[in-house]
């Protein structure tokens, strides 16, 4: 295509920053967005459904009714064109009667892959792909990295005290940061498909790992525990509210945090943890376990607690991205060293987020390719 104009460029923007409204919330298919403009006038908008369905393009399509005809469709990613439990998208454009669409990315869903913007090509409209694609391959970072590899994308967080810490010993949850990063954090988890901790976090801190921000306590992730041994205790509270809100333990070799052989009483604390509506998940490695994640359809994984679980993955060389919150104040020599703070971040990544939230300074990490 020519040059994007600035109209392209804005518009596309603007459906980006839509798509991210459910991130998090649409089941196996990605979070896109549709705007349909006409004469520089947006007539419909949408995003995908909660649940995944109905698409976007339909939805805005819809909104903008007869008016559609001889407008633009700005799609963040292509348009699917085949046929699943909705028709494809693809179609519904063409009989739309839009004159032009404009997309982001190509989708890498083999049932896809180019095929939506031939069908559109194949009606007489005009197809221009590549606006903004970068930050449309950022939006849907999460949706590309299971298409591709096959397993969720990998965001490590980690709250540090500027002597290194993440906790004290013996003394649970330690607050570290100020209530703009704490906010943060839930925002992150409200995006976010599941988020996951080790044994030893779940249980010297008995966290619910559930999105806390009013209004948003229905977003919250599937809870994911490493545990090899299925120590997770009964009257947790991970485990008292596993029928409300998914929790996933993870037994086998998938935990760093627990060793030895299992014993006569693993097969009793498994049941009783299934009896109280938790899942045990077997995985021989931290690979195993996100090949099983990306097979359910999980696209984004949250890292959130424990220095062992947060080396685990490092050492797998599993991590895409790391959020490292560092907050002001020194905890001492009863501290818990983190496995890494601003000062030593792990080799292969860049630094592409500075900010100050509060007196404390935030950092995010991606891995270079």
């Amino acid at each position: 295509m020519a040059e994007p104009t600035r109209e392209d460029e804005r518009f596309m923007a603007a459906a980006l920053r839509l798509a991210r409204h459910h991130l998090g919330q649409t089941s196996t298919n990605p979070s896109v967005a549709c705007l349909i403009v006409k004469d520089g006038i947006v007539v419909g908008r949408a995003v995908t459904a909660r649940s995944g369905r109905p698409h976007a393009e339909t939805q805005a399509l819809a909104e903008a009714g007869d008016k559609a005809r001889g407008a633009t469709a700005y799609v963040t990613l292509e348009p699917c064109s085949h046929h699943g439990k909705t028709p494809p998208c693809a179609d519904a454009l063409v009989a739309s009667g839009v004159a032009r669409v404009v997309v982001s990315i190509l989708d890498p869903d083999e049932r896809v892959a180019g095929r939506g913007v031939v069908r559109l090509r194949d009606a007489g409209i005009t197809v221009d792909i590549g606006v903004l694609p970068e930050e449309g391959h950022h939006a849907l970072e999460a949706y590309l990295m299971r298409q591709v590899s096959r397993r969720p994308y990998v965001t490590l967080k980690l709250a540090v005290s500027a002597d290194g810490m993440i906790g004290r010993k013996g003394a649970g949850q330690v607050r570290i940061t100020g209530p703009i990063s704490r906010g943060q954090v839930q925002m992150l988890r409200a995006e976010t498909d599941a988020i996951l901790v080790g044994i030893g976090t779940a249980t010297a801190d008995d966290p619910e790992l559930t999105v806390r921000l009013p209004g948003l306590e229905a977003r919250s992730p599937v809870r994911i525990v490493l545990d090899r041994r299925l120590d997770l205790p009964l009257h947790s509270k991970l485990v008292r509210t596993a029928r409300e809100s998914p929790v996933i333990v993870i037994s086998g070799g998938g935990s760093a945090e627990a060793g030895g052989e299992a014993d006569d009483s693993l097969a009793a604390r498994r049941k009783a943890l299934e009896a109280a509506g938790v899942e045990v998940l077997e995985a021989n490695s931290i690979a195993d376990l996100l090949t099983a994640l990306g097979s359910r359809g999980l696209s984004s994984l949250m890292v959130e607690g424990g220095a062992v679980a947060a080396r685990a993955f490092l050492d797998a060389g599993l991590v895409d991205r790391i959020q490292l919150y560092t907050g002001p104040a020194a905890i001492g020599e009863d501290g818990i060293p983190s496995p890494f703070d601003r000062k030593s971040i792990p080799a292969g990544f860049r630094r592409v987020v500075e900010a100050h939230y509060g007196e404390d300074v935030f950092e995010e990490y991606e891995r270079e390719n």
